[in-house]
């Protein structure tokens, strides 16, 4: 069995066109440059008060009074709450183009992604009507979801509690965001976001995924293809057991599940067919599902991106292989573009 092995990106069809390209990039500059005569900064903060089965608003609504007095002297605070899928992805499109300092997502995986959206709209960045072209809107996060696995991979969710992440935003650290898949053409983007790594700026990439039809959605932790897709979708069904919820949702979509043969061609070289594909994960960072550390050696500042592809997988084996999918041992053989 073909357990997995890694290169660069992929697409939703049995036949796969992978590349990847440079694009133009954001002209961003330190915020610190453009607001010397600010006394305070304008912070939006997204939060979905229904993540993690409810208990996204309720911590919310108790960190509130502690974000006010960590940041009330430095910020002006304003906190949306979001009503609607893809309201997120609107929020923050309009908090850009009115020229906020930063929009935090406050929540999981599934917040953070439709924040990440926000950035952008018909393939390009988002910009503030009046700010000039060197102004830019950080991206920050408050990992409160259920997974939250992009802040897995740099141990935020193990180490650190909101709390911590509060502090990391009034340190205000950034760090800049870099590349973009796609239909799949991949290209590369780049934005700001607080992110304290010894209170050092960092480069961070961003995935972008054009299908056929035009539509582009972008991402900074994991796309993935056949059955984890599925199994993303049946894990919120079973939200109440917490991280437990992905293993259940995944053994759910092994219920009619039929693996299959897919062409893949990357960066323009010939197509080499994947038998009996069950999946194919594409990491910008590492971990999914709750924990599962998919893409092992992905690196969200090193410009490639990770693919692990799994072959001919049963329920019975993700079971009996699920302790690999924790631990990031299931890798057979890599290869990077």
């Amino acid at each position: 069995m073909a357990f997995g092995f890694a290169t660069a990106a992929a697409m939703l069809k049995p036949c796969l066109s992978i590349r990847a390209n440079q694009s133009t990039s954001l002209d961003v500059s330190d915020l610190a440059d453009d607001h010397v005569s600010r006394s305070k900064r304008n912070f939006v903060f997204i939060i979905n008060p229904k993540g993690a089965n409810g208990r996204t608003g309720k911590e919310w609504k108790k960190l509130l009074p502690h974000l006010r007095t960590r940041l009330g002297g430095h910020c002006n605070i304003c906190e949306y709450i979001t009503s609607a899928p893809s309201h997120g992805v609107d929020i923050t499109r309009e908090a850009i183009r009115e020229g906020v300092d930063a929009v935090i997502a406050v929540g999981g995986d599934g917040t953070l992604h439709e924040v990440i959206n926000g950035f952008f709209c018909a393939g390009q960045p988002v910009t503030a009507l009046e700010r000039g072209p060197g102004y830019s809107t950080t991206l920050g996060l408050i990992p409160l979801g259920t997974g939250s696995d992009f802040a897995r991979t740099f141990h935020w969710y193990v180490l650190n509690d909101p709390h911590e992440a509060i502090e990391r935003i009034k340190r205000g650290a950034h760090f800049i965001m870099s590349k973009c898949i796609a239909c799949l053409k991949f290209l590369l983007f780049y934005i700001y976001v607080m992110f304290p790594v010894q209170g050092l700026n960092q480069k961070l990439d961003v995935g972008i995924i054009t299908a056929h039809t035009g539509e582009q959605h972008y991402f900074i932790n994991v796309a993935d293809i056949h059955l984890s897709a599925k199994a993303g979708y049946y894990a919120s069904r079973y939200k109440g057991f917490g991280n437990l919820c992905y293993v259940f949702g995944a053994l759910r979509a092994f219920i009619g599940h039929e693996n299959r043969n897919l062409k893949v061609k990357i960066n323009g070289g010939d197509w080499e067919v994947f038998h009996k594909v069950t999946a194919i994960c594409i990491g910008n960072a590492k971990y999914f599902g709750g924990g599962m550390k998919i893409t092992p050696t992905a690196d969200p500042s090193n410009g490639k991106l990770e693919v692990v592809i799994l072959q001919d997988f049963k329920w019975y084996d993700f079971v009996l292989k699920l302790h690999k999918l924790y631990s990031g041992s299931h890798l057979q053989r890599k290869m990077y573009v």
